[in-house]
């Protein structure tokens, strides 16, 4: 059984259905999402009954990320939110005006029973964004920072490489885990379309939402596979270009 950590898919589900298909997925798979199946392309609701079904048949773990809390807020208040509207929320939006009440519940039970992280038996920690407390996510003050921080990336990737886990200076939050595997931040914003490891940490976050494909990695062996970028699948559409 192979473990496949999958990025953000903001929508893309085309591209998902082709990536899936490039890594000949099947059953005994364990599939790890890491958050934000909304926000960007068309095809927030199609994407989300994807995934409700998806995990009739296959091992599935999806994680929370924030803008799938965003889109749960608004299913659930109808409150204006501006600022999500400008980030994909609008395509989101628009998607959920064809469906009714019926669908419109069963994608807030799945985004109420999103989980905020894993940590498995290696000690790999899988998570939408990163967490700030030194101890690690068990000792975590605020929740919402596991789909929203930015620091634990930003950390990594201006660590000094020549620092080794003994040295009293080495962040004591990259300390606890054999591997942690994140999204939230597209590689996109530092010139790549490829997964990046920096520290412990592995980006998958390949830049679906923008002009970037979607990727599926095998946390074991680092192999992995990518969609044609995901705006090609949607030519009328911005995304969150």
């Amino acid at each position: 059984m192979r473990t496949l950590v999958i990025g953000d898919l903001h929508s893309g589900l085309k591209a998902l259905k082709q990536v899936l298909e490039r890594a000949k997925v099947s059953p005994s798979d364990h599939l790890i999402f890491l958050g934000d199946y909304v926000d960007g392309w068309s095809d927030a609701v199609n994407t989300v009954n994807f995934l409700m079904e998806l995990r009739l048949t296959h091992k599935c773990s999806f994680i929370r990320g924030n803008h799938d809390e965003l889109c749960n807020d608004w299913l659930k208040s109808g409150d204006h939110n501006p600022v999500w509207l400008q980030h994909g929320g609008t395509a989101t939006q628009n998607s959920y005006r064809l469906v009714g009440d019926e669908i419109r519940e069963a994608h807030i039970q799945f985004y109420d029973n999103l989980e905020n992280y894993i940590l498995d038996s290696e000690n790999r920690l899988f998570i939408h964004a990163g967490f700030t407390n030194l101890r690690g996510v068990s000792h975590e003050y605020f929740t919402k920072t596991f789909y929203w921080d930015r620091t634990l990336w930003e950390l990594a990737l201006s660590l000094d490489p020549s620092l080794t886990k003994e040295d009293e200076i080495y962040p004591q939050r990259l300390t606890h885990y054999k591997e942690i595997f994140i999204g939230h931040t597209p590689v996109t914003r530092i010139g790549r379309t490829t997964p990046k490891n920096a520290a412990n940490i592995w980006n998958v976050d390949t830049g679906a939402a923008f002009r970037g494909p979607l990727t599926i990695m095998d946390v074991g062996s680092k192999q992995y596979w990518q969609s044609d970028p995901v705006y090609l699948f949607y030519p009328t559409e911005m995304g969150r270009n």
